[in-house]
């Protein structure tokens, strides 16, 4: 049976325009250490025939102002370019629990959670209260989405699971011991969203890690994972580079913040 053929969307709602390579990538990847690199927050959407699924939930302008960063819209404001009802939003896929990632939940007062049962364990557990992992996420983040299990909108995963005909989610950790992503069947192949298993293109693409990990093997099998989905290379999709916006084409009206994937 053929699967159906979906849409994927980026939109980008903030950015971090003061970062350096250094910063950014990891060991000997990071040479030359001083360039200058820009950052970009993104949410995804994949449309079906169905529904829209939506990936990830940026942060708030509370957020960025504490973080320092750039922040144009919420989230959902973003999404909502798109025609997105984020009050009907059934599925939403966590890649994994950092800031930057899960801020703005209360946007989808009816959707559940997709979630790596091994990254709830990770946030919840003893070492998630170190320095070099706390720096990374809110508490009040990793509360709500205990308060948001507890209240049963949590979808736990354990591995591989298919969320509709055609899109799966994958456990591959390396940036988080539960850091997931994302395949989609579409008209142009298999798209995968990386999320932060690639912030850029030259991580995947350049075999180069990213600087913040909690496994650097895991780091490499995300790649090898991305790479053996992907229809092609030019299909991964990273989750912060700038140059989402540029590869693909803009969504008429949005020039500049969203484009179509596919």
């Amino acid at each position: 049976m053929t699967e159906p053929m979906h849409e994927v969307y980026a939109i980008k709602f903030g950015e971090n325009p003061g970062g350096t390579r250094g910063e950014y990538f990891h060991g000997c990847a990071a040479d030359p250490r001083d360039q200058s690199m820009q950052l970009d927050y993104y949410v995804w959407l994949v449309r079906t025939a169905e529904a829209d699924i939506v990936v990830d939930a940026g942060f708030t302008a509370a957020m960025a102002q504490r973080r320092k960063r750039t922040h144009f819209r919420a989230p959902s404001e973003a999404l909502a370019l798109l025609g997105v009802d984020c009050a009907a939003v059934s599925q939403v896929v966590l890649s994994h629990f950092h800031y930057d990632h899960v801020g703005d939940l209360d946007a989808f007062p009816n959707a559940k959670f997709i979630v790596q049962s091994s990254e709830m364990a990770f946030w919840t557990g003893r070492f998630a209260s170190r320095l070099e992992f706390h720096r990374l996420i809110e508490a009040e983040d990793i509360v709500r989405l205990v308060e948001l299990g507890l209240a049963g909108r949590l979808e736990y995963v354990d591995g591989e699971r298919e969320l509709a005909p055609g899109v799966r989610v994958h456990l591959v950790g390396g940036h988080t011991p539960g850091m997931q992503i994302v395949s989609i069947a579409t008209a142009r192949g298999t798209v995968v969203l990386a999320a932060d298993s690639s912030h850029f293109y030259g991580n995947v693409c350049g075999d180069a890690p990213f600087a913040v990990h909690t496994d650097l093997p895991g780091t490499y099998h995300a790649f090898d994972v991305m790479h053996g989905l992907a229809s092609s290379p030019d299909l991964i999709v990273p989750g912060h580079d700038p140059e989402v916006l540029t590869r693909f084409e803009p969504v008429p009206g949005t020039e500049g913040t969203a484009v179509r994937i596919a």
